[in-house]
């Protein structure tokens, strides 16, 4: 017979390894799309592909779960379209920046985003960060620094836009936690494909930019597909981990972006990208542990 401690121990030894598989799993979606909008021509804008990825993402989501019922009916609708309209603007502001600036200057301030997280969170639901947790959000960002051979370059304008996409960012993957408490991935992501089809629509009316072969067609579709599977993971890796903890577990997708470089499209792997990636991982291991740790220590003080 199972008693209810070890059933207590078994339910927080899984949330150490369900939230960072969901998010590991969600990098790796990212990372499927970071492909397929690189193969995309330049014809393309950040409004057409921000249009196609918002409508074809909110049209799937409502053809296979809302066909029953309204699929808008969710708890704390006010909060739900907060979060759709910072999570646009966090992914504007980013395609924005890396229009704007070389794109490892871009990434690397926009993947400051889970300090930016961590910040929201304490003032948001007075949540403190342990000395060690700080070091592996500092570490994490040192080692996208490296991957990346940062520099500060570019304008102001533009490293400005990708500090704001950042704390955009961060801002949005906290407030998943509220909405997580009584909401499903799906409705969450709903309300963000449909915050987002406002945004882009009347930029994408005055210069539409339709798929003009089959190639093109199956891309755009890959993208909302792939879009839909990653963020549904990540909303649902939220309900297993802090906001911050889960923009750790996701900086992962800049070792995955720039292996997939590697291996499928011939890009260098100088030493950057070792070393880079050896500190991200080793960060995110040290995070986990330490969030299993927490958990055990959390779980023999109620016993």
């Amino acid at each position: 017979m199972v008693t209810p401690a070890k059933q207590t121990r078994q339910v927080q030894l899984d949330a150490t390894v369900i939230g960072p598989l969901f998010m590991l799993s969600a990098a790796l979606s990212f990372t499927l799309l970071n492909l397929l909008l690189k193969l995309l021509g330049p014809q393309y804008t950040v409004w057409s592909i921000g249009f196609y990825r918002f409508l074809g993402g909110a049209a799937l989501l409502i053809a296979l779960f809302g066909w029953h019922h309204n699929p808008y009916k969710g708890y704390n609708i006010r909060l739900l379209i907060i979060r759709g309209c910072t999570g646009c603007t966090a992914f504007l502001c980013i395609v924005t920046a890396i229009r704007l600036l070389p794109v490892s200057t871009a990434l690397v301030i926009f993947y400051s985003y889970p300090a930016f997280a961590a910040v929201f969170s304490f003032i948001i639901y007075k949540e403190r960060i342990a000395m060690l947790e700080i070091v592996c959000i500092a570490a994490v960002l040192a080692g996208v620094g490296i991957l990346f051979d940062f520099q500060l370059a570019g304008g102001v304008f533009g490293q400005v836009i990708a500090l704001v996409g950042a704390a955009f960012a961060g801002l949005t993957v906290t407030l998943i936690r509220s909405l997580r408490e009584k909401n499903g991935p799906v409705i969450i992501y709903l309300y963000f494909c449909t915050m987002g089809v406002l945004v882009t629509a009347p930029m994408f009316a005055k210069h539409p930019v339709l798929p003009s072969t089959p190639m093109e067609w199956a891309m755009i579709l890959g993208i909302i597909l792939v879009s839909v599977t990653a963020q549904l993971l990540m909303n649902q890796g939220f309900f297993y981990c802090r906001a911050w903890e889960g923009g750790v577990f996701m900086s992962s997708e800049v070792i995955f972006t720039a292996a997939a470089g590697i291996l499928l499209l011939e890009d260098p792997a100088p030493w950057r990208f070792w070393v880079g990636g050896l500190v991200i991982l080793i960060s995110v291991i040290a995070l986990n542990r330490l969030k299993s740790i927490g958990r055990h220590n959390l779980l023999a003080r109620r016993i």
